[in-house]
């Protein structure tokens, strides 16, 4: 098979070998399958256009479904969030985290749960993330871009419950203030702490520990099927940033 930039390396391979592989025979190792996903994130190209050297895209858009559906993606995706941080020389758990959204526009085609975001003037879907202080992905939930962003925290905070024993703060900006703030100390028991820019600040400041989650939505830029939510389906959605998440830290593991 003709070898691309994104393809996986013999070691980065090594690591998800075990996760994935069975006893079926294949015409198609499982490895071309995930070179075809990671080509298909990086360049943003259609399914039906994924290049004749990789396994018919009927072929990879089932394995993709199935591994989003069954659970697969999120799993490697965690596995080697817990590998980074240790690297790191951190507990595989953080105390601290950060929230934030991005607005996104949607095709033409739309899919399900789409609206307007009157602030930013963007019709199409908010991705709501929360990441530990190294920018990796705790958590992803995407929902329509007119859903305020203290309504839609709600259900990403909620997908941290009973997953993260060590978490005791949550930092958030200005759009995180109000009954939220309570209704995460009652509900999960974690302090939901929003940070401010000074009033008096009329240049560009980065803000302590806020600016690691805004890194992390600069590195989907890196990804063309990221530029845009192309997707249908909102899990869909989830499950290609998990992707774009597994290939950032297998290149961080194994180059």
């Amino acid at each position: 098979m003709k070898r691309y930039p994104t393809n996986l390396t013999d070691s980065q391979w090594c690591l998800l070998d075990g996760i994935l592989q069975d006893d079926r025979k294949r015409k198609h190792p499982l490895r071309d399958v995930l070179d075809a996903l990671f080509y298909l994130l990086k360049t943003g190209c259609q399914w039906r256009m994924l290049p004749h050297c990789f396994p018919k895209w009927e072929l990879v858009y089932y394995y993709f479904s199935k591994w989003k559906n069954d659970g697969t993606i999120e799993l490697i995706h965690e596995l080697l969030r817990d590998k980074v941080r240790k690297k790191a020389g951190k507990h595989e758990s953080p105390s601290l985290a950060c929230i934030d959204s991005q607005s996104v526009k949607t095709t033409r085609i739309g899919g399900e749960c789409r609206g307007i975001d009157g602030g930013k003037k963007i019709k199409g879907r908010k991705r709501h993330i929360i990441t530990d202080t190294m920018g990796l992905l705790l958590s992803v939930v995407v929902h329509p871009a007119n859903v305020h962003d203290s309504k839609g925290a709600t259900d990403v905070i909620a997908s941290l419950r009973g997953r993260f024993s060590r978490l005791v703060k949550i930092i958030a900006d200005g759009g995180y203030r109000g009954v939220l703030i309570e209704n995460t100390k009652t509900a999960f028991g974690w302090i939901l702490e929003v940070v401010l820019r000074k009033d008096d600040s009329k240049k560009f400041a980065v803000i302590p520990t806020r600016w690691v989650v805004e890194r992390t939505f600069a590195w989907f830029e890196s990804y063309r099927r990221l530029s845009k939510d192309f997707e249908f389906n909102t899990d869909t959605s989830e499950a290609m940033i998990q992707l774009a998440m597994i290939k950032l830290m297998l290149n961080r593991i194994h180059k």
